[in-house]
């Protein structure tokens, strides 16, 4: 059954306040054409998991142009200024990550385990508010699990069944987040037949893909 679905379809599976993830590294595989839908939509209040804030105007930084996002969780903000602005004055609740944490910590909600332990950010200002624990003698701070109501995805090639395929850095991010998610939407570059994906080549098999926004629209 193909899993190809239009942007109206689409929008109805977002709300006001609800928590997602934004695939992404530095605006490259970022699903933009799924970004915009929020944006044209006017949903707000959204708490949103992704690496960074993408910059002023295009992918992911729009939403933030937009005021769209109450709280963030991110491993930087440097390419958008105006996020640091929107945090400093209180409209924006921020917290950073090393960015291997936050890469584990959706795993691990994919993964379905309790959390990470891990020595980044060990006696530094990152360990404030965190839970510190010790294991053989050996501190380490003890992040729990990322998990997210909707994952917003973006892949080189998708099948109709919602098989993915990622092309070189676009990868990134993409990948875990397709684990850690109530609800997985794909924009694929390509979408093919089933058959058409060498197996060896697919990373996110179609079991975790809940819908693939139609490339007939634009």
């Amino acid at each position: 059954m193909s899993k190809i679905v239009s942007k109206s379809e689409i929008a109805k599976k977002f709300h006001n306040g609800m928590k997602i993830m934004v695939g992404g590294f530095a605006n490259t595989g970022c699903p933009e054409r799924l970004v915009d839908i929020i944006v044209e939509h006017g949903f707000n209040n959204l708490e949103v998991i992704s690496n960074d804030a993408g910059d002023p105007g295009i992918t992911i930084g729009k939403i933030f142009d937009n005021q769209q996002v109450a709280i963030s969780h991110h491993s930087h903000i440097g390419m958008n200024p105006p996020v640091s602005d929107l945090v400093h004055s209180g409209k924006l609740k921020l917290t950073l990550y090393p960015q291997g944490t936050l890469a584990e910590k959706i795993r691990a909600g994919g993964a379905g385990l309790g959390g990470v332990l891990t020595k980044s950010g060990l006696g530094t200002i990152a360990e404030e508010g965190r839970k510190v624990m010790e294991v053989d003698g050996e501190k380490y701070i003890f992040e729990p699990p990322f998990r997210a109501e909707i994952a917003l995805i973006r892949a080189h090639k998708a099948d109709k069944l919602g098989n993915l395929v990622y092309k070189g850095a676009a990868r990134n991010f993409n990948a875990a987040m397709a684990t850690a998610a109530d609800l997985v939407i794909v924009q694929a570059d390509e979408i093919v037949e089933v058959g058409e994906l060498d197996p060896e080549a697919i990373i996110t098999p179609g079991v975790y893909v809940d819908m693939i926004l139609s490339n007939e629209e634009a």
